[in-house]
């Protein structure tokens, strides 16, 4: 059953003032209840790209929490642009039904869909997260996973993978867009309401970008207008394809460790995809690595709202921060300081699925029960009820119902209990 997932009044916080977290807002027509959004988390449980069980109790479990708006996991627009055999991907036309499945799940439970799609370029052709992305080799052929060759922005043997990466043409880079937008239609055919471009973590636009993997002469490579000119026209081809609906951009704002593109270009590169009609920038960081002094982003709380907070003031654009966000304090007061527009979580949530309703108690609303399913919600204010019958305070009345029960001193706990 649908939950109810907008406050109507602002009578359902304490003070009469609605946290910002929870406070719904609008991007391009599309209404978020809420400000808190379930990062893309690759989930390596794909079936040739078509989500399988595995995604349907991923995704519920994570609707079901009370986030506004609700990421699935990068997917490919290539069948080669994946990293795994068992990644996601909406290469094929008959995907469309099974993504459609999730939208409808995440939908019912009151969040809004959003897709991420991506191309993971030269770092495709390897095993799972949990193997640690080992890359395929020759014996991988005898079960059935054969390594392929991935494609770059240059050839260059920078990644331990089985075969060097094929350095792109013109024919390349327009296939590749092409096959962006059509991964577009099909994700609005899907009934996705969001679509993110994944520019970020070393997949295929991030290695354009980056002048550590991209040594290109042409003009997609060179200065950063030549090392940009690919990321913009996938957006251009992206919003085209999508002109009514909020298109995202993840970003990294630096490369990573001995990295070289950095928070300046970043901010750039932001300015060009908002006047490009980019709604929001997904901010993270890190994905490629190189030689450079560049150190890598510690890993403390809230370690990319810097970026985030950079990249909304100079580039004037929405953003979402995310990375290191645990707390609903932190969360409130990241909104409340304008150093992003809406808040991100990913592993937090794999912890704690229901963070969501658990941080609108925290933040005062009275009855966070409304973001969640019905059928949960009325199990759980009915125990909040009972906390305020007499007898369950502790105290006399408790102790001598107990004791009854228990056996001890029947007659006699019978007859206190009749005279109180």
């Amino acid at each position: 059953m649908k939950k109810n997932v907008i406050i109507e009044k602002q009578s359902a916080v304490t003070n009469n003032k609605v946290p910002l977290l929870f406070q719904p807002i609008s991007i391009r027509g599309v209404e978020l209840p809420n400000r808190v959004v379930v990062a893309p988390m690759c989930q390596y449980h794909s079936d040739d790209g078509e989500p399988t069980d595995w995604q349907i109790m991923h995704l519920g479990r994570l609707a079901a929490g009370g986030a506004g708006l609700v990421f699935g996991e990068e997917t490919a627009v290539e069948r080669r642009g994946r990293k795994t055999y068992a990644c996601a991907g909406l290469y094929k036309k008959k995907h469309v039904k099974a993504y459609l499945r999730l939208t409808n799940l995440i939908r019912e439970q009151g969040a809004v869909p959003a897709i991420q799609l991506g191309h993971a370029g030269r770092k495709a052709s390897c095993h799972t997260a949990t193997e640690s992305w080992r890359p395929l080799i020759d014996q991988d052929s005898q079960t059935g996973y054969p390594p392929w060759q991935g494609l770059a922005p240059s050839a260059l043997n920078q990644l331990p993978r089985h075969f060097l990466p094929k350095e792109m043409d013109r024919d390349d880079i327009k296939t590749v867009i092409e096959a962006f937008r059509v991964a577009t239609h099909r994700s609005l055919d899907a009934g996705y309401d969001v679509i993110e471009i994944h520019g970020a973590h070393g997949y295929l636009i991030h290695q354009f970008l980056s002048p550590v993997s991209n040594h290109r002469k042409d003009s997609y490579g060179g200065d950063l207008a030549g090392r940009m000119r690919f990321a913009l026209e996938v957006a251009e081809v992206v919003r085209s394809a999508c002109p009514d609906r909020p298109v995202f951009y993840r970003i990294s704002a630096v490369d990573g460790e001995g990295g070289i593109w950095s928070l300046p270009d970043s901010i750039s590169l932001s300015q060009e995809l908002k006047s490009r009609h980019i709604d929001l920038i997904d901010v993270s960081s890190g994905g490629i690595s190189g030689g450079s002094t560049m150190p890598p982003v510690p890993r403390i709380p809230g370690y990319q709202v810097g970026f985030c907070e950079r990249i909304k003031r100079d580039a004037d654009v929405m953003t979402i921060a995310v990375g290191g966000i645990t707390k609903a304090q932190q969360a409130e007061d990241i909104l409340r300081a304008s150093k992003a527009d809406l808040i991100a979580l990913a592993r937090e949530l794999l912890w704690n699925a229901d963070w969501p309703v658990h941080a609108a108690h925290e933040l005062g609303i009275k009855d966070p029960f409304f973001m969640i399913p019905n059928e949960y919600a009325f199990r759980l204010r009915q125990r909040e009820e009972q906390k305020t019958i007499p007898i369950n305070q502790g105290g006399d009345k408790t102790n001598a119902a107990m004791r009854f029960l228990l056996g001890d001193n029947h007659s006699s706990n019978l007859i206190k209990l009749k005279n109180t």
